[in-house]
């Protein structure tokens, strides 16, 4: 038994940040102090507050550390782990009370959360399966395979109210229930978990399958018996070195306890997992491109139907999930539907996961109930917007959603909701852009994404996508005209109608979003030729307030164009001629006197 554990973040942001140094400098204090029989360092999965990296907690004490450095590991190991000290200077300021230190669990961050998906990320080390068991892990595996049917278990799914929760939000009991009734007697079907998350700015999934990957295991292993399959395929593109490993080792384990493999549980049930790596393509998010991909051939998507229920991977029947709708199956089954049911609202059951970043102050990964309000989740969990800016835009749904304007900034949260103003829930990468956010180079920024990701398998999306970009970089470049924005919204529609897929089919949403919110904004770009936000560097022009110049001369030194003129003492000016709009000079500027407009 061990007095203290100390839980390190070994997830990727915490990684980059360092982290791996932190845990070498105390396992070797530790030595050198001899409290090795005493502490335990444990390398855990993501625990959410990534902007605050590297991040330490200490228990019994549940004392937060944040942004450690391997220079601080001495004063924590003699002070905290050997005299009983708490570090103060490196405690996360939030749970810093008058009277002593708080629970980080009533911490605005925190406290609103209800975490199922991410319950055991940040808990347990995810390379060690009997931290999982000891979690209750693979219990659910065991009650379905001892004491429930295969139609029971997809009852219980359809009762719970899940929808997949990478985008489409599907009911996941009735893509099971298909999958099974369809083609009863298929000699094979295939249990398909999608991992390839590819939206900018999102990383639920991959925190999942770095935290908690036997959740997914053994998620992937009930869906095997309730749809009659013995064989599952988790993709994972390969861009995602850590959840790979983990997974690898998952797996090795799970294999080893009995828990894959051949007779499972001595109930006859046989189902092995096996990994395939993307390299990277955002259309294999699509399922039967990413099937495709699994066969070994150039991800592009198939017509549908049929569909992969009926004819998926290998042209067997096939069920396709993203990483968080398995992460919440084994909690369903050991806490029963209703329980699931109990949260969220009418048409959307549970919680979901999103990875927040964008002007936010508490850039992470937050799992709120469905019908969370939006300003809640960006006031209140986010921390608000930095430097008392105001809150202009969210961008869910990623290249595949749209844009939440201000005058949204109370709906609650859920897939109906997001469809009817024009987004959709998407994975869960969540944006927030302040007044600084240009919105037409928001939605260049997404199509631009779109344009580079596209299989080119279909003319609308292949070449529907690029005339689209065209329209938005001329609009930006100072060059557009008003039948410029109608022809933007009319392809839009087209794209939408025609494209082969979901990435062809929602590819143009950022834009009709924005076209719908921001059109004034547009209008400015066209007519005024301005950018109101100050972004378009085209229809930029920066100016030298003369009252305000000191004629320091240090913007004109700074000035790689030679564009800014003036005396010692005295005003200068800025050749709009000749001027490269780098912003060098109002970077530099001490006195305030250069602005952009």
């Amino acid at each position: 038994m061990y007095r203290s554990h100390v839980l390190v973040c070994g997830g990727t942001g915490c990684t980059s940040s360092g982290s791996q140094h932190i845990i070498e400098a105390l396992n070797t204090e530790i030595e050198k102090n001899g409290l090795k029989d005493e502490v335990q360092v444990v390398k855990t999965g993501c625990f959410g507050l990534c902007a605050l990296g590297p991040i330490m907690i200490i228990y019994p004490e549940g004392t937060f550390y944040s942004m450690v450095k391997p220079d601080d590991i001495p004063e924590i190991v003699s002070e905290h782990l050997l005299k009983g000290r708490i570090v103060s200077r490196l405690v996360y300021k939030e749970t810093v009370t008058d009277d002593g230190i708080k629970s980080l669990n009533d911490t605005n961050f925190y406290k609103k959360q209800h975490r199922v998906a991410l319950r055991n990320c940040g808990v347990i080390n995810p390379e060690n399966i009997e931290e999982y068991i000891g979690t209750g892990g693979y219990e659910a595996l065991g009650k379905v395979l001892t004491e429930m049917t295969p139609e029971q278990v997809i009852q219980t799914i359809l009762d719970s109210g899940l929808r997949g929760r990478g985008g489409g939000g599907f009911p996941t009991g009735l893509k099971w229930k298909l999958a099974r009734n369809i083609v009863p007697d298929a000699d094979q079907k295939y249990v398909c978990c999608n991992a390839d998350e590819g939206d900018p700015g999102a990383f639920m999934d991959r925190s999942v399958l770095e935290g908690d990957p036997h959740v997914v295991l053994e998620a992937m292993a009930i869906a095997g018996y309730a749809i009659g399959a013995s064989q599952g395929y988790i993709y994972v593109r390969a861009e995602y070195p850590i959840a790979v490993k983990r997974l690898e080792i998952a797996i090795r384990q799970a294999r080893e306890y009995g828990l894959l493999g051949k007779d499972i549980f001595g109930t006859g049930f046989d189902f092995d997992i096996g990994l395939r790596l993307g390299a990277g393509a955002f259309v294999c998010g699509e399922e039967t491109a990413l099937m495709t991909s699994i066969e070994g051939n150039r991800g592009e998507p198939r017509p549908r139907p049929p569909f992969p229920a009926e004819k998926g991977l290998f042209q067997k029947p096939t069920i396709l999930n993203n990483v968080e709708t398995y992460a919440n199956v084994p909690q369903i089954i050991l806490n029963g539907p209703e329980w699931f049911a109990s949260m969220g609202t009418e048409k959307s059951k549970g919680t979901k996961v999103f990875a927040l970043g964008g002007k936010i102050n508490n850039t992470g990964l937050v799992e709120v109930p469905m019908g969370t309000t939006l300003r809640t989740v960006i006031e209140e969990i986010g921390g608000g917007i930095p430097n008392g800016k105001k809150f202009k835009a969210a961008q869910t749904g990623g290249p595949s959603g749209g844009c939440i304007p201000a005058e949204h900034y109370d709906i609650e949260i859920d897939y109906d909701n997001l469809i009817a103003i024009g987004s959709m829930m998407g994975s869960g990468g969540l944006i927030v852009m302040d007044e600084d956010n240009c919105m037409v180079d928001i939605a260049k920024f997404f199509l631009e994404f779109t344009v580079d990701e596209s299989c080119g398998k279909c003319t609308p999306c292949r070449i529907g996508t690029k005339r689209l970009y065209e329209l938005l970089d001329k609009i930006t470049k100072g060059n557009g005209t008003l039948e410029d924005i109608d022809k933007i919204e009319r392809l839009c529609y087209y794209i939408k109608e025609n494209s082969l897929c979901g990435l062809g089919q929602t590819a143009p949403n950022p834009v009709l979003s924005t076209l719908r919110y921001f059109r004034d904004e547009y209008i400015a770009h066209v007519v005024d030729k301005k950018c109101p936000a100050g972004v378009c560097r085209s229809l930029l022009q920066y100016y030298i307030d003369p009252d305000k110049c000191r004629g320091c001369t240090l913007c004109a030194r700074q000035c790689p164009a030679n564009a800014i003129s003036g005396t010692v003492k005295n005003p200068h000016v800025i050749d709009t001629a000749k001027c490269i709009k780098c912003g060098a000079c109002m970077e530099k500027c001490k006195f305030g006197a250069i602005s952009k407009k």
